[in-house]
């Protein structure tokens, strides 16, 4: 194939590319404008969108006609198509001074020169002079180098990456003007190529710097797709399809073998696409925008809510991951009127200045998260809004599971509750308890030594009036072991009394025990029980032997009486309202921890064992404990 035909190849096929391209920006533009504003479309975009499509529809009817009619393209049309080449680089300029005032002189000189080289091609035109005047290209060249170097040198807020961006676009502009205003047939394709599609870098050049996030995954994977799909065509034309097709030119035009070739280039070309467009993904994700790795940054988020233990950790992990990852200025977050109907699924609303997550919790309050000053004007692509509603429902359900904790808390701990006021009345009960029995006999044995032994009667009624104001005391649900063993002493002196040298008492308790702290009254039904059903019931009396001893991590309390010395006290006798008391004390305070065993044995006697953990604490202690914790979930899951 000769270099002039290649030439015309390229140009030929590299105009039909921009007209795709243009097209398809246009599409875009219109499609995905922001309903919210006043603008319909945005200004520049179309701009570019509409002089591309001029420009390359011009350029590509000229080539046709010529091929088909031999005959020039009308002067106005040529006129029109070079205007619009011409005014690309005043958007350029536009686009690069638009975070500066609006009537920022660089922008305005750009327009100038763009308005006066059209007016040189439209008289060329109506002037029956050759178009495009050659005079407006050379005007254009040395007005883009002007205007590179304005930019270069006063576009003072712009970065020097971003600055020799636009210059660039704006030295290959001027390198096709000057091509232009000299011979339109090049002699060689890559000169071409520069020089008649030079509007593409200039296009891409104003999205990467405007609106590079807003339709790089709309636009640019699918442009840079095509461009290297229709290069791959073309090579394959020429290096392939060309060099195989002159062993039959001296075959009939309508060759199978030729056809066949050309068919199975087609179809080559469909089945690298695929590839070609994972590339385009690659090379825009990662080379031209610089995003992160999605899967990993949601794998990194998922990992921070489920190491949150509270609602505003949750939110926090969630803004601070998105913030850096989408490169926002700002996030904020509020919590949806509890009016407004509960939302089942993630909703995700952006604009040009800020995106909003909703975090659709099942239950009140639901959150907003907005982040807002995306970096160069940043957009949402469609990656990052699904990364937007994977993290909101993963919050949501992370914060649900947070309520769901707070809420079996609050159960537990008003069970807690329940058990401490049930064993404060239990204790109650029991201090009111004390065996009516007990108390008849008590004044019984009073009445009897008044009468004969009133020193002695007095006595018993200090130890009476010091054992009833010990159990009637409110000393809480927990008191010393020394407390306790008082008690039990004042007891069984009253006990003596009656019984006189029939009741027998040894006390074994080790001194370091004596300040454990043991739920009240543990011990007092023990020893009334010890000298109801033992003691009382044997006519020689008996004994009771009251230890407290502690061994690795328990603390054993025995009453040991020498039992009835008849009938093995029966069943029944175990069940009484002291011993369950005891029990359900034990429960409530210990759990499965602490128990009490009753071993009754005719020739040996009966034993009560009190084991105790040392080292569980209270049930005060433990629900003052829950209190607190709850407390402070509540505050901050709430």
């Amino acid at each position: 194939m000769e270099q002039v035909n290649a030439a015309l190849l390229v140009n030929l096929l590299g105009f039909a590319v921009g007209v795709a391209l243009y097209f398809l920006l246009a599409v875009m533009v219109v499609r995905h404008r922001d309903p919210r504003r006043a603008e319909n479309a945005d200004l520049l975009l179309l701009m570019t969108a509409a002089l591309g499509l001029l420009w390359n529809l011009g350029e590509l009817f000229s080539f046709i006609q010529k091929d088909i009619g031999m005959i020039e393209i009308p002067p106005v049309l040529a006129a029109v198509s070079f205007s619009a080449l011409g005014f690309l680089p005043s958007v350029v300029v536009h686009s690069a001074r638009s975070d500066v005032s609006k009537g920022s002189w660089l922008t305005i000189a750009a327009y100038v020169l763009s308005i006066v080289a059209a007016i040189m091609h439209f008289q060329a035109a109506f002037g029956g002079m050759t178009v495009p005047s050659v005079l407006a290209l050379q005007t254009m060249t040395f007005g883009a180098i002007a205007l590179a170097a304005g930019l270069l040198i006063f576009n003072f807020r712009q970065t020097v990456q971003k600055k020799a961006v636009f210059a660039a676009s704006l030295l290959v502009f001027a390198v096709s003007a000057l091509h232009l205003s000299g011979e339109r047939e090049g002699v060689n394709w890559y000169i071409e190529l520069i020089a008649h599609q030079s509007s593409i870098p200039l296009a891409l050049v104003i999205l990467y710097q405007n609106y590079r996030f807003a339709f790089a995954d709309l636009f640019l994977k699918r442009a840079i797709s095509l461009t290297l799909l229709a290069a791959m065509a073309l090579g394959l034309y020429v290096a392939v399809a060309v060099p195989l097709l002159r062993y039959h030119e001296t075959h009939d035009r309508n060759d199978v073998q030729a056809a066949a070739l050309v068919i199975g280039l087609w179809v080559g070309t469909a089945l690298v696409y695929p590839a070609i467009y994972r590339f385009a993904v690659w090379l825009v994700d990662r080379v031209i925008l610089s995003r992160p790795d999605y899967s990993k940054l949601m794998r990194s988020i998922a990992y921070d809510i489920e190491n949150a233990e509270t609602v505003d950790a949750v939110l926090t992990a969630v803004e601070t991951r998105l913030r850096s990852s989408l490169t926002a200025a700002m996030v904020t977050r509020k919590e949806l009127p509890r009016s407004t109907e509960r939302l089942a699924t993630a909703v995700i609303e952006s604009d040009r200045d800020a995106a909003r997550m909703t975090i659709p919790t099942s239950d009140d309050p639901q959150f907003q998260v907005e982040l807002s000053g995306f970096s160069g004007g940043r957009r949402l692509l469609s990656d990052e809004i699904a990364l937007l509603e994977s993290a909101s429902i993963l919050a949501a359900r992370r914060i649900d599971a947070l309520r769901v904790s707070l809420e079996r808390f609050e159960q537990r701990f008003r069970e807690q509750e329940f058990a401490k006021l049930a064993t404060e009345a239990q204790l109650t009960a029991l201090r009111s308890q004390i065996n009516p029995h007990f108390l008849f006999n008590a004044l019984t044995t009073l009445g009897y030594l008044i009468k004969t032994s009133p020193d002695k009667a007095y006595d018993t009624l200090l130890r009476l009036t010091q054992l009833l104001r010990g159990v009637l005391k409110d000393t809480g649900e927990f008191t010393t072991l020394a407390n306790e063993i008082d008690l039990i002493e004042s007891y069984l002196d009253i006990e003596r009394a009656r019984f006189e040298e029939k009741l027998r008492v040894e006390i074994d308790v080790d001194a370091h025990t004596r300040s454990f702290r043991v739920p009240s009254l543990i011990l007092q039904p023990l020893v009334e029980n010890a000298i109801k059903h033992g003691v009382s019931e044997n006519r020689r009396g008996g004994t009771i032997k009251i230890s407290a001893a502690a061994s690795d991590d328990w603390l054993r309390l025995r009453v040991w009486d020498s039992g009835a010395g008849g009938e093995i006290r029966r069943e029944e006798n175990l069940n009484g309202v002291g011993l369950r008391n005891i029990r359900e004390r034990l429960e409530s305070y210990y759990g499965s921890d602490a128990k009490l065993t009753i071993d009754i044995r005719q020739q040996e006697g009966t034993t009560a064992e009190v084991l105790i953990p040392l080292d569980s604490g209270s049930s005060t202690n433990a629900a003052r404990n829950i209190e607190t914790v709850y407390a402070a979930g509540k505050s901050a899951i709430r």
